[in-house]
């Protein structure tokens, strides 16, 4: 079975791959992932209040609402994060030496400004891309739509510009209109979108009158929303796309790639099972194509998007009514 895919102008064996994760810190685990059969490894991020705190140039920007999905604290310190600047260029260089599979950077913030350069640095360390992981909460009442839009494109203009790498641009899905973004993030040289990075939603401990944080890992039911976004965008955008959260298995892997994704990223079930895991999901994927007689993967990525869907309104807002009005029957 042909399983070739084509992600951020990579030519990738199938479409799983590692997604941004503690893994890539350990050699041992990235090596039984690259003998499990993973496409590619996508590094975990390197923040831009690291950046900051590592140059000094400027002070820590942020408040508690615009604390990064992946920080452990909202004011970092500089041993929160696992890698320092400088060791993540060297462990870009350690993974090209070890691994035959490409390794993506990950750059994760919310300002236009100098710790985009970080860029340059990733590339001349040898990453095949970059992901560029762009989260922030936009709490400012000041602050309009168009204005949180802008600053995202303009960052991505201006990684575009610091870098030859191709770059893949890291969403949320809470966007007023995610299809119009997606299209001016094509224009501003994105090659690829990631749907979609993880908020890590805050609770309240009543005893301690205290917000905690806590890092769940995800389950099936994540893959639905980013079913959606896939669907509703390949096809529509001449960018490649890659699901992130939510696929745990095969038939998840499936989803995903008859939605419109290219790639197929996993971290939640890999940690919970071990990298090796990768392979068996892989191996539930192929034997499906070939129980259904299909000939190659690239016969069913986009066969479910919106465009080619036997019921397309399923996307859009006939499930809504469909459910509601089913659940309604149902009371009676």
């Amino acid at each position: 079975m042909n399983l070739r895919t084509k992600y951020l102008g990579l030519e990738l064996p199938h479409p799983l791959m590692v997604g941004a994760s503690p893994i890539c810190d350990d050699l041992d685990l990235v090596r039984r992932a690259e003998d499990a059969g993973a496409a590619a490894i996508v590094m975990h991020s390197l923040f831009e209040e690291q950046l900051a705190l590592e140059n000094r140039t400027h002070e820590f920007i942020g408040t508690h609402g615009e604390s990064t999905a992946e920080a452990a604290s909202y004011l970092p310190r500089p041993h929160d994060f696992v890698l320092g600047p400088d060791a993540y260029l060297e462990q870009i260089g350690k993974l090209k030496r070890m691994l035959k599979i490409p390794v993506i950077a990950s750059l994760n913030g919310y300002t236009d400004s100098g710790w985009l350069r970080y860029a340059k640095l990733i590339e001349q360390a040898g990453a095949d891309a970059l992901e560029l992981n762009v989260y922030s909460v936009a709490h400012d009442p000041e602050l309009t739509s168009i204005e949180v839009e802008n600053g995202v494109v303009h960052m991505v203009e201006h990684v575009v510009r610091e870098t030859r790498l191709p770059v893949a641009v890291k969403l949320s899905p809470y966007w007023t209109s995610l299809t119009h973004l997606a299209r001016r993030l094509e224009h501003a040289g994105a090659k690829g979108l990631v749907l979609f990075n993880r908020f890590f939603q805050p609770d309240i401990d009543v005893e301690e009158l205290d917000v905690s944080l806590r890092l769940r890992y995800s389950d099936s039911q994540a893959l639905l929303i980013r079913l959606r976004w896939l669907a509703l965008l390949s096809g529509r955008v001449d960018v490649t796309l890659s699901a992130s959260g939510g696929v745990h298995s095969g038939v998840d892997a499936l989803k995903a790639i008859m939605a419109g994704a290219h790639g197929v990223q996993m971290v939640s079930a890999l940690l919970q099972r071990g990298p090796e895991h990768l392979r068996t999901v892989r191996t539930d994927l192929e034997r499906w194509l070939v129980e259904h007689e299909y000939e190659s993967l690239a016969q069913a990525q986009g066969s479910m998007n919106l465009a080619r869907s036997p019921n397309p309104e399923n996307y859009e807002r006939g499930n809504y009514v469909k459910i509601l009005q089913g659940y309604s029957r149902a009371m009676h």
